[in-house]
């Protein structure tokens, strides 16, 4: 049985007419309410825009495309867009790391199986590997149009794939499903998280307040409110942490690995085939793959992840291929001189 959207029950069923005597009288705000003079809009005017004025640039290995430029991606080329304004490379807190690193690693990585969800899709028979690439490609425009961080992206598709694990879901109220998953994410990780009303503005009011607050009840009771999940990004700074402690790398050589690696490590979230992996086997791979492309002259311990060979070469074979189709959507994410080191943008040279 599939889970319609939730909808609020009907007001006032089945109240005495007694009770309306013992309502406390409430006096009404009758300040004018400030409206947003112009709708929200993407960073970049050339990529190419969805139904919610977000761009949606990815493409999936896994949906049976090959190393062809996707449709997406030729767009994006007839604009001829530079890459996206991104964020400051974030200083490293290396005696944090000395005092509480390893026993924050100890600890997340004894949890990892736990909130890793399997196969997901397995009980949806309306949603697909095709519709969630769709969603989560829309998701992380909205992600980054909002500054929110990487944390809180991870956040939100471990939330939504354990959601969809426990219960299945409309295709009509997948996409509030996705903006419920980023809120939960946002509550938990940002100071200032987006407003209701800006997600659901996104969604270019095709759904309520109330729904989107019921399915938020909906997915927290669904997971015991089990929220605090290892991600992607938390092994991603303790690898690079890491590394930098060990003396393998200087800390700007690793920065900059790191914000790669967060470039694909967002590639890989949007395409279903990953989600089979662990968030600290993708961290890892990712984290490789980066020096690679950075041609790092001392690349990442593959045995710092605690994972087996086949695991580690599966997992890299098919992030180079996710990396070879999606390199112009990647440009978007990273600063202008990773690009040109690692040759993502010919046109800079």
């Amino acid at each position: 049985m599939v889970t319609p959207c939730p909808t609020s029950p009907s007001a006032g069923a089945g109240r005495l007419e007694n009770n309306q005597n013992f309502r406390a009288p409430v006096k009404k705000n009758r300040r004018p309410r400030l409206r947003r003079k112009e709708p929200l809009q993407p960073r970049n005017p050339c990529t190419p825009r969805g139904d919610s004025g977000v761009c949606d640039l990815f493409e999936s290995p896994s949906s049976g495309s090959d190393l062809a430029d996707s449709p997406a991606e030729s767009v994006a080329r007839d604009c001829s867009p530079l890459p996206g304004r991104a964020r400051p490379l974030e200083p490293l807190d290396l005696q944090t790391f000395r005092d509480y690193g390893q026993s924050c690693y100890a600890f997340r990585k004894a949890q990892e199986s736990r909130f890793h969800p399997r196969e997901s899709l397995a009980r949806q028979p309306q949603v697909t590997a095709e519709s969630r690439c769709k969603l989560l490609s829309w998701l992380i425009p909205v992600h980054r149009q909002f500054g929110l961080s990487f944390e809180s992206l991870c956040l939100t598709v471990n939330t939504l794939d354990r959601f969809l694990t426990t219960t299945p879901v409309a295709a009509d109220c997948f996409q509030l499903l996705g903006v419920t998953s980023l809120l939960i994410a946002c509550k938990q990780v940002e100071v200032h998280r987006p407003r209701v009303k800006q997600l659901l503005a996104l969604c270019c009011g095709a759904f309520s307040r109330q729904q989107l607050c019921n399915l938020e009840c909906i997915v927290l009771h669904k997971l015991h409110f089990s929220l605090g999940a290892p991600t992607i990004s938390f092994f991603l700074e303790h690898f690079t942490h890491t590394r930098v402690e060990a003396g393998q790398a200087e800390v700007s050589e690793a920065l900059e690995a790191q914000t790669l690696a967060r470039g694909v490590a967002e590639l890989s979230l949007a395409d279903y085939a990953f989600s089979s992996y662990a968030p600290s086997l993708l961290a890892i791979c990712c984290l490789a793959l980066a020096d690679r492309m950075l041609r790092l002259p001392h690349p990442v311990d593959l045995r710092l992840g605690e994972h087996s060979e086949t695991a580690l070469q599966d997992c890299l074979g098919k992030l180079q291929l996710l990396v070879a189709i999606n390199s112009t959507s990647l440009t978007h994410m990273l600063p202008l001189q990773i690009c040109k080191k690692c040759n993502l943008f010919p046109s800079l040279k």
